[in-house]
């Protein structure tokens, strides 16, 4: 299982401590494989971009009616966080559904 996010995010430390054996991966440090991306863009949709974070609003109108993988790549803490890959499953956000899914309380 591996879960990306920040070091900084609360959520995402959160969702590291219920997750003790997940491998963590920071995006702003190390990134998201291009494939990873596209995974989650196909399932996802508009819904991994984060346009309620500090970098979205800082992005001018131009930028923001690009490409979602192109921001996503450029800017990787847009995407919204965390986003939780087990297996063939994925997951994004921390919300009760998540929990429940991967059995966590």
């Amino acid at each position: 299982m591996e879960l990306f996010g920040l070091k900084t995010c609360d959520t995402c430390r959160k969702a590291r401590k219920a997750l003790p054996d997940a491998v963590f991966v920071d995006v702003r440090e190390d990134g998201v494989s291009d494939a990873v991306l596209a995974a989650a863009q196909a399932q996802f949709g508009e819904k991994l971009l984060n346009t309620r974070s500090t970098t979205w609003r800082g992005l001018s109108d131009a930028e923001r009616a690009g490409d979602p993988m192109a921001l996503l790549r450029a800017h990787p803490t847009l995407m919204k966080r965390p986003l939780i890959v087990a297996g063939d499953q994925m997951y994004l956000g921390w919300d009760a559904a998540t929990r429940a899914a991967l059995g966590v309380s």
